[in-house]
């Protein structure tokens, strides 16, 4: 009880900062600019592209670097969208070792707050937000996610995320937490098996949940398990997932556990691009949250329905502007843009954004490890492998200072996540293998299926 008391007061300083201030009037032209041409996009787009670019050529120290002797301040008051091309990307290691050099002036304010990402790639980014930059994202998300799936963050709602709500691995429950300020259950990710799959439906049901949202495995791996032991989940609204992409066999199941609809969301935490599934399962590119680049090994535009790599240029956050930024994924685009009224680009596919889950010796099921390698300031990257039911193996790429109470903590950080049952060795290594996106998967599994808890 007293967790939720907290988790509610913290839910109310966060719904006041996320939905207040400038939260309704950028809803209004987030809706207001769907109705654009393409045309009105165009122009949108390049409007911002050049204030931004400006922005960033006379107040970040990093791009005043690396822009010298490349373009001029008399270039970028001219440039289009086709001119960012000649452009260099910006590298995860740039926002990752040195995120205050892409701030402006250099420095964060005082009214900043600090998000990580989740380590998708091994290593948590560190995000700097202003109030009205909050709010602007939740504006996005409000209008051209939720809206599109018929809910709200007015309603009931449940989600899957990275916070370590409960501390003991062992717990017998609950493994979720009531915010009274926003009506959200914020489930575990990291205790969910059969056994207890029972108790997250019950928790749904208990709060009149109206939608689900979070992780995508996390909430396909609770639809799997009320299929296969016949649960009664209740009936939801809508389900939106995050943060891995979602299979055709994922959405099945879901909709099937959940008697609703399925609809993607393609984001990142660093909020430089977003897109989003409509009704008629379109996923539509918003141009006022960023411009996404595909592009060829050369970073030159590819030809829609050709994969290439994702470059991003953020909108959303303009006092930490991200500008051709390496995102790490593999898309391709559609030829023309949506049908319906929305004139906005259509993202055909995404690559690489799925990773293997890893399995707990009591069942458990997870696969995102936030938290595991944020606040290490011992480790550049990590990769989590799992050997064997009972055997977690890190690899680690170690800065100076890295010793056995880095590893130590580690190993306890995982062991808190999956039970003490589970043997956790660490390595470190001088580098991790890339796919060719520059990109690794923080989390591999080299289980057989045949010793997948709950597999036939």
């Amino acid at each position: 009880m007293l967790q939720n008391v907290w988790m509610s007061a913290y839910g109310w300083r966060l719904r006041r900062l996320r939905l207040g201030g400038q939260f309704a009037a950028e809803c209004q032209a987030f809706r207001a600019r769907e109705n654009f041409s393409r045309d009105a996009w165009n122009a949108y787009t390049q409007e911002r592209l050049r204030d931004l670019l400006l922005l960033a050529f006379t107040r970040v120290p990093h791009y005043q670097r690396i822009w010298k002797g490349v373009v001029t301040l008399a270039q970028l008051e001219r440039f289009t969208t086709r001119d960012l091309s000649a452009l260099p990307p910006l590298e995860k290691s740039v926002a990752r070792d040195d995120p205050h050099s892409l701030l402006l002036d250099g420095k964060p304010r005082r009214e900043h707050r600090v998000l990580h990402t989740s380590g998708s790639t091994g290593a948590p980014i560190a995000t700097y937000w202003l109030p009205e930059e909050l709010q602007r994202s939740r504006a996005l998300r409000e209008t051209r996610s939720c809206a599109f799936a018929g809910v709200s963050y007015q309603m009931p709602r449940a989600t899957f995320g990275g916070r370590m709500i409960e501390p003991d691995p062992e717990s017998t429950g609950p493994f979720h937490r009531f915010n009274w300020a926003e009506r959200q259950v914020y489930l575990s990710a990291f205790h969910l098996r059969p056994d207890t799959a029972p108790a997250y439906l019950s928790a749904l049901r208990q709060h009149k949940v109206r939608w689900l949202t979070g992780y995508c495995n996390s909430i396909y791996q609770l639809a799997r398990m009320a299929v296969d032991q016949s649960l009664e989940a209740p009936s939801l609204e809508a389900v939106i997932t995050t943060s891995e992409k979602l299979t055709p066999e994922m959405r099945v199941v879901i909709e099937k556990a959940f008697s609703t609809r399925v609809f993607e969301e393609y984001g990142a935490v660093e909020d430089v691009f977003f897109a989003s599934e409509n009704s008629e399962g379109h996923k539509l590119i918003s141009p006022d949250a960023g411009l996404l680049e595909v592009v060829d090994d050369e970073f030159q535009p590819c030809v829609p329905g050709v994969e290439g790599e994702v470059l991003a240029t953020g909108f959303i956050r303009p006092s930490q502007p991200m500008i051709r930024y390496r995102i790490g994924d593999w898309a391709s685009l559609e030829e023309a843009t949506s049908e319906n009224r929305r004139q906005m680009p259509v993202l055909r596919e995404v690559f690489g954004r799925i990773e293997d889950t890893v399995y707990g010796p009591d069942g458990r099921r997870m696969v995102r490890f936030h938290g595991i390698f944020v606040d290490q300031p011992h480790v550049a990257e990590g990769q989590i492998i799992q050997k064997s039911l009972q055997h977690i193996h890190v690899r680690v790429v170690p800065r100076p200072g890295f010793g056995e109470s880095d590893k130590r903590e580690i190993v306890q950080r995982l062991q808190q996540r999956l039970t003490s049952q589970m043997r956790v060795t660490v390595e470190p290594v001088s580098v991790i293998d890339r796919t060719r996106a520059g990109k690794f998967k923080a989390v591999v599994s080299e289980l057989s299926p045949q010793v997948v808890p709950g597999s036939v």
